[in-house]
């Protein structure tokens, strides 16, 4: 579709009037989007945590605003030019600077909807995955197919199918490690007591360099030489976990023994207390009667014979018959199901805190800038009047974005959650830092070399690698192949969304 007149007027002045009404439902519909992404991608991050009940719901949601938030304002810059200048080739809009806004526009409308549409339906897609798509969609409907650069998007869709295998490799790896050198250990407590220290500075050290090296100029940052990035880091590193050896590990054992011996005077009991006898109680509810007496059964999922006496001694005549009431599958627990001692789960539990923070702060600088690109790319045509967006992305709008995504986390964020730390399968707090920490990793060496990799790919991909590690049972494959084809699905309908979208935008604003 060839734009029309209105479209073809060369550059524009800037801050021009006609185009002032594309800017502000530029910014409407990107806290639309980012309230979206907010709502499901978000979640996906901290579904880990709230499922092995490292963290309440609360709680994740405050760490997730303000560290989505420093996220995408440090670390951002970089992804969000990845999608507004190398998915398809400006120049062709060179001349047409007002019909690049009003594609971008349209991204924002057909991303949007369709991340909207996902969360109702409780389906964790990517968003990463969903601008993309709509990006291509605008501009196939505006320039055709030699708007597209294909070997870029050739990359970034290999990334999206490597980047969940590689997030699960190195999650389960590190719980591999951690279960045969800490939790298969007679002196598991010990030995996660004297790993918390090593898990706190490495995660510090990683989270630390990555934000550091080539960071913002307007924090300096990017003066700084690489050996010098690695001394602060690995100098916070080890401080860290020099305090965490001295503070916390102390602090930690000396509550849970104090919550032990609570609890052992709490159950005493004196055994004068206790009757000789317990009498079996004459059944009441509704159940199969023999010799005029009721046997409650409750659920059986199979054939059973039982011989049993009431309090009075009458005899009950066997029962033998195929129940029609059966337990569903989904209510019995695994029989390889961990369960880990009180120990184990707090040490891990506040490591996994950590690891929770450090992966919102991936988010932050992938997801976050990846919805408020085209909200980047509308405001710098409006200032310089040409589609060349050479300036660094301005830090008061990715705040934007990061405010717009907190806010769907605290109004509709708890819908996927669900899905990821619930469903999928049992996340245990060990199992949920090497979830974390190999997911989050992931997600900041993309971010820094600019490759939009989605941050629920790599957890999916870490939940899925390490439930089928400790045991394939373990994870549940059906739900697993509902969300790879909602991941099949979002690049094509946020693209024809925002196609569709485009058409109508052009069509009405000529």
């Amino acid at each position: 579709m060839q734009p029309t007149l209105f479209w073809n007027g060369g550059n524009m002045d800037p801050y021009s009037a006609d185009v002032l009404w594309i800017l502000i439902l530029g910014f409407i519909f990107g806290f639309f989007l980012a309230f979206g992404v907010g709502a499901n991608d978000v979640a996906n991050s901290f579904g880990t945590s709230v499922g092995s009940k490292a963290l309440t719901l609360k709680k994740a949601c405050i760490l997730a605003t303000i560290f989505e938030i420093l996220g995408s304002v440090l670390m951002g810059y970089k992804v969000s030019d990845t999608v507004r200048k190398e998915i398809f080739d400006v120049e062709i809009f060179s001349e047409f600077p007002r019909l690049l806004m009003l594609g971008f526009l349209s991204s924002l409308i057909g991303s949007g909807i369709w991340n909207v549409v996902a969360t109702f339906f409780q389906w964790p897609i990517s968003g990463t995955q969903s601008i993309v798509g709509a990006v291509i969609g605008f501009a196939l409907v505006a320039r055709g197919f030699e708007s597209i650069k294909w070997q870029t998007l050739g990359k970034i869709v290999t990334s999206w199918f490597l980047s969940p295998v590689l997030s699960g490799i190195i999650s389960s790896a590190i719980y591999l490690v951690l279960k045969n050198y800490i939790l298969k250990r007679d002196n598991a407590a010990e030995r996660a007591y004297n790993a918390m220290p090593f898990c706190w500075g490495i995660t510090i050290f990683i989270n630390l360099f990555s934000v550091i090296h080539n960071g913002p100029h307007y924090l300096l940052f990017d003066t700084l030489p690489a050996w010098g990035v690695l001394l602060i880091a690995g100098a916070c590193g080890i401080v860290f976990g020099i305090c965490v050896w001295y503070f916390l590990v102390p602090y930690l054992q000396h509550s849970l023994s104090s919550m032990g011996d609570s609890e052992n005077s709490e159950n005493q009991i004196d055994r004068d207390d206790l009757p000789s006898k317990i009498p079996y109680p004459e059944a009441e509810n509704p159940g199969f009667e023999g010799n005029g007496h009721e046997i409650p059964m409750g659920k059986v999922s199979s054939s059973y014979s039982l011989d049993m006496t009431t309090s009075n001694n009458t005899s009950v005549s066997t029962i033998e018959e195929d129940l029609s009431k059966k337990i569903e599958k989904e209510q019995l627990p695994s029989p390889l199901s961990e369960i880990e001692s009180p120990e184990i789960s707090r040490v891990f539990a506040s490591s996994q805190i950590l690891t929770a923070i450090f992966a919102s702060f991936a988010h932050g600088a992938n997801d976050v800038s990846n919805a408020i690109g085209p909200v980047i790319a509308i405001w710098s045509i409006y200032q310089d009047g040409n589609v060349a967006q050479n300036e660094e992305s301005p830090f008061w709008i990715m705040l934007f974005g990061g405010l717009g995504i907190s806010v769907g986390l605290w109004v509709w964020g708890q819908k996927v959650i669900r899905t990821i730390g619930e469903n999928l399968t049992q996340i245990t707090p060990s199992s949920g830092f090497c979830i974390e920490i190999g997911a989050a990793s992931t997600v900041l060496l993309a971010s820094k070399i600019g490759l939009p990799i989605s941050t629920t790919h790599c957890k999916v991909g870490s939940i899925v690698f390490v439930g089928w590690t400790r045991s394939r049972s373990e994870v549940d494959w059906k739900l697993f192949r509902s969300i790879i084809f909602a991941w099949v699905l979002t690049l094509p309908i946020s693209g024809a969304l925002s196609a569709a979208a485009m058409a109508i935008l052009i069509a009405v604003a000529s």
